[in-house]
């Protein structure tokens, strides 16, 4: 019963959205509490309301901050120069801009967390994008192929939890699926010029004037460099993980007020300017946090799962392997990364250790998809939110654009993984 709630609670949820006739918020909150009181938790709707709300909220004052500080980075012309020297090479040339977008992407993603990774590739790259005209979700689809490949390393969340959840380490899990993660990035790369070389046939190679904002001087350009150093500090601390998200960002945005705005005055032209942006990500952050805390807290994860492991034949555990990869990258939408690595892969693992075949090949071929290429498409994920809140695109939209070539990825990585012989 829980399972069939829970399935068709991710149903709805996904047809109303891709519908685009009910609001992502609406979505996100009523249908997961109709099915709670459908499913006999209404006495029990309000502790996993909040108890779902109190798991977003550090991520959303992560937020709140983030995106103030990068929009007050972004008023101060901290990335105009980066803007100029890709304009320069990019010549106008929107298809060379959205292969940037990628290799940019590939680089900032290798530090394994996707909310930093979104926060600065969409600061830097949008006022590109509105200078040549190009479409925001080309912007937020590249970011979220190359982001979705790199979220394999194994200091990213879905590496460690199968990892933990399998009791393995990086040579048994990481290193066999390199190959795949490579063949990965190569279609990544494939799939930006293919999908730029759309937007260059829609718009044509641009004239653009480049103006260079290195040659400021004075104290606006005392100013630039500090508010460099600074963004690159801050970046450091977020790789080194020295303190979490929200106390450095907070921190870096307070220092950036003290350089930038220190007037009374100016802070709140920042605050009212930007506020509409910020409101409107937390909103929705906060309302992912009332879908998976009730499916979490009334355990239709959980059963899910369960239901998922029992409809698999014994006939067909041998090829548990490959039929994991196919399918982890569309599970993304219905499994948290935590029910998934902690529920379903120790049971597929199980099996096919119990018919003789080797249970690392489960962990490899979940990496291949579930919350790596899928995350970034996934309302279960804040991440998605802010990549979408940050560069103005809606979740239904983002999901039609993107997810045949996010699938291509699984499908390319499950192609070379198989040739390799570790699935």
């Amino acid at each position: 019963m829980l399972a069939a709630s829970g399935f068709l609670t991710v149903g709805v949820f996904l047809a109303l959205v891709l519908s685009r006739r009910v609001p992502v918020l609406f979505a996100l909150t009523l249908v997961p509490m109709a099915a709670a009181l459908a499913s006999g938790f209404g006495g029990q709707l309000g502790a996993l309301v909040a108890d779902g709300l109190a798991t977003v909220a550090p991520v959303a004052i992560m937020i709140t901050f983030a995106v103030l500080y990068f929009s007050l980075m972004i008023d101060a012309g901290l990335f105009d120069p980066a803007v100029a020297r890709i304009l320069r090479w990019a010549g106008g040339d929107p298809l060379k801009i959205t292969v940037g977008t990628a290799l940019l992407t590939l680089l900032v993603a290798l530090d394994g967390d996707g909310a930093s990774t979104f926060l600065i590739t969409v600061s830097a790259l949008l006022p590109i994008y509105q200078r040549l005209g190009m479409r925001r979700i080309v912007l937020a689809g590249v970011v979220c192929l190359a982001a979705g490949v790199m979220n394999m390393v194994p200091w990213g969340g879905p590496t460690a939890r199968a990892m933990a959840a399998l009791d393995l380490d990086t040579g048994q899990l990481f290193v066999p699926v390199l190959p795949a993660m490579m063949a990965g990035v190569l279609w990544v790369l494939v799939a930006a010029y293919l999908i730029g070389r759309v937007e260059r046939k829609r718009l044509g190679v641009i004239e653009v004037d480049v103006v260079d904002r290195a040659r400021l001087t004075g104290a606006q350009r005392v100013r630039f460099w500090t508010n460099a150093v600074l963004t690159l500090v801050l970046v450091g601390c977020l790789l080194a993980q020295l303190a979490d998200l929200e106390v450095l960002f907070l921190l870096a945005f307070l220092v950036a007020l003290l350089v930038n705005r220190a007037s009374w005055a100016g802070q709140q032209e920042l605050l009212s300017k930007h506020a509409h942006n910020v409101v409107l990500v937390v909103v929705v952050i906060f309302a992912a946090g009332v879908f998976t805390g009730v499916l979490t807290g009334t355990g239709m994860t959980g059963a899910m799962a369960e239901a998922l492991v029992s409809v698999v034949p014994d006939s067909a555990s041998g090829l548990l392997p490959v039929a994991t990869a196919i399918t982890s990258m569309p599970l993304s939408l219905v499994f948290t990364p935590d029910a998934f690595y902690y529920g379903v892969v120790p049971v597929l693992a199980e099996t096919t250790a119990a018919l003789g075949g080797d249970p690392a090949a489960i962990g490899r071929a979940a990496v291949l998809g579930q919350m790596t290429t899928g995350f970034p498409l996934s309302p279960l994920t804040a991440s998605t939110f802010i990549l979408l809140g940050m560069s103005k695109v809606d979740l239904g939209d983002h999901q039609r654009f993107i997810f045949g070539w996010a699938f291509g990825t699984t499908l390319v990585m499950t192609a070379v993984a198989l040739a390799t012989g570790v699935l």
